[in-house]
C-alpha cells in the first residue's frame, strides 16, 4: 500500500511559472480578465437578441405590409367567394391563362358602377406571348335569362356575372380577374413614369374631353394617355377606335413595367398597384407573372376584336346592340386558345384573315381601319381558310358609328 502523504507537503506552495501565475500580483489581471470575458458574452448574447429582435421586427413588418397589400388587391367587395368559384387555378409562372381586364367608370365610395373598357388577355409565360382582345361593351348576351348589354353585367351581377359572360360568349374559362377605375389607370401609369407610345390618331373632342392630343410619337403621362384610351365620337368607327387605342396603351404599360421598368422596384409597383387595381391575383402571382413576361416582345403582342357587327337589326326596343359573328367568333377563339394568331378584326365586321398586333395598331390610323386600308405585318398562314364567302374587315358592313352608340353609356 502506497504511503499517505502528510497534509503539509501535499500542499506545498508553488514555485517558479506556476507560482507567478497564481501569484497575489497577478489577482488584479485575472479579475480584469474575468470582467472582459463576463462583458464580451453579454455583449454578444445583447447582439444576439438584437439580431433577433429585428428579424423579427421584419418579418412582421413584412407579414403586416403583405397583409395591408393583399387586403387592397383583394377587396371583397369585388372579390368575392362567388367570383373565386368561377375562376379556374393555373400556375401562372408555366401555364397559359386567361385574365379578364376591365377598366371601369367607378369613383370612390360608389358600390354600383360600369365596365367601360372590357378586354380578354390571354398571357403564356412560357413563350412569353400574350394575346388581346376586345370586347365591344354594347354586346348582346343573355344572362340569366334576360338579355342585356355585356357591360351591364357587372352593374346586375358584379365581377362574377362578367366572367361568367365572358366564359360563355368566348368559350373560355378565366383564370383571373382585375379591374380599374380612370383614375386608377391614370394613377397606374404615373407610376411607372408614363409611357411611350405612337399617337395613330388626334384627340380633340372639347365637348367631352379636356386634353387635346396631336397624332405622333411622344411621352405621355396618366392624364393624357387616358384621355387617348376613351377618345371615341370623333373617329369613323367610333368605338372601335377606342378599343383599339386602349389595346395601344395597354402595350405601352406592359412595354414599361417588362421592359423598362427598374426590376428592383417591382415590390414598390406592387404597393402602388394596391392603391389602384382590384384582383384575385396575389403578390406572389403578379411578382411571378411580370418576372416570366419580362423582355417579350411587347410590339408582338396578338391584337383584336370580337367579330361583329351593329345596324338597325341589331336594335332592341329602342336601344342599339352588338351582335357578335358567332360561328367567326368560335374559330378566331379556337386559334386564340391554341397561342396562335387570333387573326382577328380590329374594327367592326370580319377579319381578312391577316394577321394584327400591337406593332400594327402603332402604324394605322383610325380612318386606315374604317375605310378597310391597313395592312398587317403578317400575312394569313392559309389564305384559303382565311376569309369565308370573301368576308373582309370593310366599314360597310355596318355603318355603326360613335353617332349611334348607346349614349346612356360613359364615353
Amino acid at each position: 500500500m502506497f504511503k499517505k502523504k502528510p497534509l503539509s507537503e501535499s500542499r506545498r506552495p508553488s514555485t517558479g511559472a506556476q507560482a507567478k501565475i497564481y501569484s497575489r500580483d497577478n489577482v488584479a489581471r485575472y479579475s480584469e480578465r474575468a470582467r472582459q470575458r463576463r462583458r464580451g458574452h453579454t455583449v454578444r448574447r445583447v447582439a444576439l437578441i438584437a439580431v433577433l429582435g429585428v428579424l423579427l421586427s421584419a418579418t412582421t413588418a413584412a407579414g403586416l405590409w403583405f397583409a395591408t397589400i393583399m387586403g387592397k388587391l383583394g377587396n371583397s367587395n369585388v372579390i368575392t367567394d362567388n367570383l373565386r368559384r368561377v375562376l379556374v387555378d393555373t400556375d401562372e409562372a408555366k401555364d397559359p391563362f386567361y385574365v379578364l381586364l376591365l377598366g371601369t367608370d367607378g369613383r370612390p365610395g360608389e358600390d354600383t358602377y360600369r365596365a367601360d373598357s372590357i378586354i380578354l388577355a390571354r398571357i403564356d409565360p412560357t413563350k412569353k406571348q400574350a394575346t388581346l382582345i376586345s370586347v365591344p361593351r354594347d354586346t348582346k348576351v343573355v344572362y340569366k335569362g334576360e338579355t342585356m348589354k355585356i357591360n351591364a353585367c357587372h352593374t346586375v351581377g358584379g365581377a362574377e356575372a362578367m366572367v361568367q359572360a365572358v366564359n360563355e360568349l368566348c368559350g373560355v374559362q378565366i383564370s383571373h380577374y382585375a379591374e380599374v377605375s380612370f383614375d386608377g389607370m391614370k394613377s397606374l401609369i404615373d407610376s411607372v413614369g408614363g409611357i411611350d407610345i405612337n399617337a395613330t390618331d388626334d384627340v380633340d373632342d372639347p365637348e367631352h374631353l379636356d386634353i387635346k392630343i396631336t397624332a405622333g410619337q411622344q411621352h405621355m403621362d396618366g392624364a393624357t394617355a387616358l384621355t387617348y384610351a376613351r377618345c371615341r365620337y370623333t373617329y369613323a368607327d367610333g368605338d372601335y377606335t377606342r378599343m383599339r387605342h386602349q389595346r395601344q396603351v395597354l402595350g405601352a404599360l406592359a412595354k414599361q413595367i417588362l421592359n423598362n421598368f427598374d426590376a428592383t422596384k417591382v415590390f414598390g409597383l406592387v404597393n402602388s398597384l394596391s392603391n389602384m387595381l382590384v384582383t384575385d391575383m396575389s403578390v406572389q402571382d403578379i411578382v411571378s407573372t411580370v418576372n416570366a413576361m419580362r423582355g417579350m416582345d411587347v410590339d408582338g403582342i396578338y391584337s383584336a376584336n370580337l367579330p361583329s357587327y351593329a345596324d338597325d337589326s341589331t336594335m332592341i326596343d329602342g336601344q342599339s346592340y352588338v351582335f357578335v359573328y358567332e360561328d367567326e367568333l368560335k374559330e378566331m377563339m379556337e386559334r386564340v386558345d391554341a397561342g396562335k394568331d387570333p387573326k382577328g378584326p380590329n374594327t367592326m365586321g370580319l377579319s381578312d384573315g391577316s394577321s394584327s398586333t400591337i406593332g400594327d395598331l402603332n402604324n394605322h390610323t383610325s380612318d386606315d381601319y374604317a375605310n378597310g386600308t391597313a395592312t398587317s405585318s403578317g400575312s394569313s398562314e392559309n389564305s384559303a381558310d382565311s376569309s369565308d364567302s370573301g368576308n373582309s374587315t370593310d366599314s360597310s358592313t355596318s355603318d355603326y358609328s360613335s353617332n349611334n352608340y348607346d349614349e346612356s353609356t360613359s364615353y
